[in-house]
């Protein structure tokens, strides 16, 4: 499809261009336009229809949106931040520098201006920078059949009409109403007599991370927002949910790596941005690995008297750090996903206790053959070896299975628990508990 388009942009056949493209589905053509360049792209956008222009303009990256915005004329402008949800809005205005917000907002109505204002001063990442306002809301008096009517009238302009809200004079939340239980509901009978009281919302200023355990705990498309007083502000729905998690998982996995979160696209990082994230952790970590160097200079009389024993070092050292990373793996995921509570701790090192008993003798096990029989490594050495494999693997897996959840404690994200962090803490006790034991075993002092 991107080299036909091109082909046919390159030809100058824009009306077949506009033929083929508003056949495809909005992302669709959003995907496509940012494969083009950005003349192309823009040529291209301002091909489309008006009613699907503001959809594709919302599933843009925020560069291309950004250049539409500053190549496109005011009254185009206005059209797109009409037809734009509003939290879709919102999201677009907090990615854009000062100069683009200030153009768009002298595009806007009086009323929506001090909406977007408020909108923009809620924490980045709590429920008020998440939520849209554009949903139904119903006044208990109302029958069904007039209910059904207002939702026919006003919902085509709503985010999502399956779940409406109740509120009293005072736009306090009292209760919501399923379109289904409308449907199947007598007309004559009231939003009051149908509704359930049992809400359960957040507050505005509620963290995006909580708000999506309550999401996934209770299997909603759409959460009500209220302030301090329960007055219902605004709802959050179920894609930016899927945004949220998706953002929280790749904040994790930077800094399981040992990286500072960056929500910018790895292609569209500087060098010099890419080297800030990752030097202030990769430089903490070498400073932290002297700690290793200390214990191999404090037990060198026993490495000069066993030479063999460095050999051995880097197995022992990486087992030990595997062994944790994949602890802490587990513990981090349950956590994230409320499996496992700060409670849970004891219950979590017995466990691991176990499990690294069983590990760690097998492992153990299978080296001793491989060294005695198969590479004929003197006794002594061998059973240093095993023996110390056994403990390494036994402490790493608790360390790393209680490392996260001490972390969560403090207040901390369990996620910088993770492999570099585990890894830099094992290789210590792993040398430590191997020279300790090599000077027990083999009587060196």
């Amino acid at each position: 499809m991107k080299e036909r388009v091109i082909e046919l942009m390159n030809e100058k056949k824009y009306t077949k261009v506009r033929e083929e493209v508003i056949e495809l589905n909005a992302i669709d053509i959003a995907e496509l336009l940012e494969e083009l360049d950005t003349n192309n792209a823009l040529i291209l956008f301002r091909m489309l229809p008006k009613d699907v222009s503001a959809e594709v303009f919302a599933n843009l990256s925020n560069e291309n949106q950004k250049y539409i915005i500053n190549a496109i004329t005011d009254k185009e402008i206005q059209f797109i931040m009409d037809e734009l949800f509003f939290d879709d809005m919102i999201d677009f205005l907090e990615e854009m520098p000062a100069s683009v917000v200030k153009k768009i907002i002298k595009n806007t109505k009086e009323d929506e201006r001090r909406l977007i204002n408020q909108f923009l001063n809620y924490p980045a990442n709590s429920a008020g920078s998440l939520m849209t306002i554009e949903y139904v809301g119903l006044k208990k008096e109302m029958t069904v059949k007039q209910a059904m009517e207002y939702i026919k009238r006003i919902g085509i302009d709503k985010e999502t009409i399956y779940t409406c809200y109740v509120m009293d004079v005072n736009r306090k939340l009292e209760g919501i109403v399923s379109l289904r239980k409308l449907v199947v509901s007598d007309d004559d009978k009231t939003i009051e007599e149908i509704m359930d009281t049992g809400v359960i919302y957040v507050n505005t200023h509620d963290d995006q991370e909580e708000i999506a355990h309550v999401f996934k705990k209770y299997n909603f498309i759409a959460l009500p927002v209220v302030d301090k007083e329960e007055r219902l502000i605004g709802i959050i729905t179920i894609d930016d949910i899927v945004d949220v998690i998706e953002e929280e998982n790749t904040e994790d996995f930077h800094k399981m790596a040992a990286m500072e979160p960056s929500e910018e696209e790895y292609l569209e990082t500087s060098v010099i941005t890419l080297a800030r994230k990752r030097i202030v952790w990769l430089m903490a970590l070498m400073i932290s690995a002297i700690f290793t160097g200390s214990i191999i200079s404090k037990f060198e009389s026993v490495l000069q008297s066993v030479v063999a024993l460095a050999a051995f070092m880097p197995m022992l050292m990486g087992t030990g750090g595997n062994a944790g990373a994949q602890s802490a793996t587990l513990i981090i995921r349950g956590m994230a996903l409320d499996e496992i509570e700060l409670s849970d701790i004891f219950k979590v090192i017995w466990k691991e206790l176990r499990v690294s008993s069983l590990v760690g003798v097998l492992l153990s096990l299978v080296n001793f053959i491989r060294l005695y029989f198969f590479q004929h490594v003197d006794i002594r050495i061998a059973m240093v070896v095993c023996s110390t494999l056994i403990v390494v693997v036994i402490l790493a897996k608790i360390v790393g299975g209680t490392l996260p959840i001490i972390a969560k404690t403090l207040k901390l994200d369990p996620a910088i628990m993770a492999s570099p962090m585990i890894t830099t803490i094992v290789d210590a006790v792993s040398l430590f508990v191997y020279f300790t034991m090599a000077s027990r075993i083999l009587g060196i002092a």
